[in-house]
């Protein structure tokens, strides 16, 4: 592990929920920002500076990661959407950001992925990070790629990349689904914080909070030093699930994809 006090950090996506809570999590933590978002936002502290950029703009991205330790990327597409829009934001946009950190001489990328790439899996599956993907819509689609992209500049441009599956990111889990994949506020700052912090070149694994009920297996992301401590059993009693659900439940339907497609 190294330490990520005194470092500078650039994150895209920063005006979104995660992205506002990790940039005041990480001030706290003496880590110098720069922030990015389509949308305007103000900065949080004398340690952050804002500059409104597109992910589709690829020398503005180059210019915004000058001189930075790492990205994280958390801009994008956040859920099911049509195909064309998803790609351009998150497959390409996703290229941009990787190529941008390549061109300025970035060390590491954060990806933040998604459990949406094996929601096809069933409730009764125990999936690990090294079973193939088996996205649920096409949202999961464009994490995929995403990671497939994250693992080339790994490999041929030799930048770290971290892969960030996140869970249901929520204050706390409110259905049987989010008791299984509920991620915690103060359990993705731990994930991130060992994302940015592993001596790891690159990594996959699940952010999801120690729930009772998981899924997903966890030794991936002890590997780096991520633990988590919160549970959504301490937040209401035990919902069942039936085992041959899609672990992506509504979002794994056919209309949650067709109800989004450009007519």
């Amino acid at each position: 592990m190294t330490t990520i006090a005194g470092s500078r950090w650039a994150i895209t996506g920063a005006a979104g929920n995660i992205g506002l809570s990790l940039r005041e999590a990480l001030t706290e933590h003496h880590v110098t920002l720069v922030s990015t978002d389509l949308r305007s936002a103000a900065p949080i502290g004398p340690h952050d500076t804002f500059v409104q950029a597109e992910l589709g703009d690829l020398e503005a991205l180059v210019e915004v990661f000058a001189g930075v330790d790492g990205v994280i990327h958390l801009g994008g597409i956040s859920d099911e959407a049509d195909f064309h829009d998803l790609a351009d934001a998150n497959i390409v946009g996703t290229y941009h950001v990787l190529e941008a950190a390549r061109r300025a001489g970035v060390p590491r990328v954060i990806f933040a992925s998604s459990n949406r790439l094996t929601g096809m899996y069933t409730a009764g599956d125990h999936v690990s990070p090294e079973m193939p993907p088996r996205p649920d819509g096409f949202y999961g689609v464009s994490k995929v790629a995403g990671e497939a992209l994250c693992r080339l500049y790994a490999d041929k441009f030799g930048i770290s990349t971290i892969s960030v599956r996140i869970g249901s990111y929520e204050n706390q889990p409110s259905s049987a689904r989010e008791q299984r994949t509920w991620l915690s506020p103060a359990d993705a700052l731990r994930a991130f914080l060992a994302a940015m912090s592993t001596t790891e070149h690159t990594a996959v694994f699940y952010a999801v909070s120690a729930n009772s009920d998981s899924w997903w297996d966890l030794e991936a992301g002890a590997a780096i030093g991520f633990t988590p401590q919160d549970n959504a059993a301490s937040s209401g009693s035990r919902q069942p699930i039936d085992p041959g659900t899609p672990q992506g439940g509504s979002y794994a339907t056919p209309e949650y994809s067709t109800d989004r497609m450009r007519r």
